[in-house]
């Protein structure tokens, strides 16, 4: 078993308390090939909170080697975060006037999904990504990309070699890291004196507001209120210098980090605003795990009433968050026939946990099932208009969160 925390990992505290359970839960991209007779692997996966810093974080660490090396999550298959990427990179390249003189690096890089648009533009970038995998996609874009896991003794490799950047970005990957010191010192070191890091991880008041409960798992480590991030980064001697609240990943903060910096007012009035919101609040918290188990055990009677009178009922999204809301709310293949992902790599294999088969998209017009979950509600907009031949058809989504609802 992964080893438990017993301390705070941003500011060491030892008073963690007790968030949610999900109980024993499959690692998310740990698909399953047909014919695998398992079981499969599964983890505690518990939240805990830190009334000092306000930081929430799983008990739970397994290794970043077994998560990450290998992985099926490629960021372009999305046109939702295409087009999140696009607009970033053009204000960056607008604000901080970047050119051929410039340098841009990446942490968690993914598939050049992002680093493509500096490059477009004639801005030098780098990208750092663990997965190989994943990082031979960026490459063969012409994607500059180092297959190692971002800690000090590389970033210190590549200021030597490159010299600071001028802006270093870490997107959804803060909340991946289990040592988040050894992490924020990286992004110090490779952006140096002047240059800015940028960093957007899912928000955790929203998660908190919206019940969003299955963007809980194994590879997120940690889940940030503005006032923990701001804690952690002053440990590094980086001072917030402004933040943006984004609907991305059902609710994200961007905030923007520099050394010797004074903070605009955005960080200030959010600062405010978490408080009165109750991020010292256990309370809060409490009622967030009580609205969870009732969404759960809702959710499965949603689907097992339409199963009991007859509906096919299928799933859109081989996501993360798919996986966890399948096995914690118990819909294995017995309710729900199929998922589709537009993902090549995940087609054909199976939802670790409850088997259930993953297929191409075309498959719920030809399989014609008269529901279809959104396991990737944060996509909806975007799957409801690819898929508008199904609903055309008669076929109706349902988003699972925070209530099961009929889209339109």
């Amino acid at each position: 078993m992964p080893p438990s925390i017993l301390t705070c990992r941003s500011c060491g505290d030892p008073r963690l308390e007790p968030v949610l359970s999900l109980g024993d839960v499959p690692l998310v991209n740990a698909l399953v090939e047909p014919g695998d007779p398992g079981p499969d692997e599964r983890y505690p996966l518990a939240t805990v909170r830190c009334p000092r810093c306000t930081l929430v974080q799983i008990t739970e660490t397994v290794s970043p080697e077994r998560l990450f090396r290998a992985y099926t999550y490629f960021s372009s298959y999305s046109e939702t975060f295409l087009d999140h990427a696009r607009r970033f990179a053009a204000g960056a390249i607008r604000d901080l006037r970047l050119g051929p003189e410039s340098l841009v690096i990446e942490a968690a890089s993914n598939d050049g999904y992002l680093l493509q648009y500096f490059a477009e533009a004639g801005v030098p970038s780098v990208g750092i990504e663990p997965a190989e995998n994943v990082a031979a996609v960026a490459r063969r874009r012409g994607i500059e990309t180092i297959s190692e896991f971002l800690d000090e003794e590389l970033a210190q490799r590549v200021v030597a070699e490159r010299g600071p950047a001028d802006l270093v970005v870490a997107n959804n990957v803060l909340a991946h890291v289990p040592d988040l010191h050894g992490f924020v010192a990286a992004l110090r070191t490779l952006a140096g004196e002047h240059g800015l890091i940028v960093v957007e991880a899912p928000y955790v008041c929203d998660l908190v507001d919206r019940l969003e409960f299955d963007t809980i798992y194994h590879e997120h480590v940690c889940y940030f209120t503005l006032t923990s991030l701001a804690a952690l980064f002053r440990q590094h001697e980086l001072e917030l210098v402004g933040v943006d609240r984004l609907p991305v990943h059902g609710g994200s903060l961007r905030v923007r980090a520099a050394a010797a910096a004074e903070p605009d007012d955005s960080v200030e009035q959010m600062l405010l605003d978490e408080q009165h919101w109750g991020v010292h609040d256990g309370k809060r918290f409490d009622r967030f795990a009580a609205s969870v188990d009732q969404l759960r055990r809702q959710l499965h009677d949603f689907v097992s009433d339409l199963v009991s009178n007859g509906a096919g009922v299928a799933a859109y999204g081989a996501a993360a968050k798919g996986v966890v809301l399948a096995n914690v709310c118990g819909l294995d293949a017995d309710l729900v026939r199929f998922v589709v992902d537009r993902n090549p790599h995940k087609q054909g294999k199976l939802l670790p946990g409850v088997r259930i088969p993953i297929m191409e998209p075309a498959a719920l017009v030809r399989e014609r099932p008269e529901y279809c979950l959104l396991f990737a509600w944060n996509l909806a907009d975007e799957i409801v208009k690819q898929q508008a031949t199904y609903r055309e058809g008669g076929g109706t989504f349902v988003t699972p969160v925070p209530k099961p609802s009929i889209v339109g």
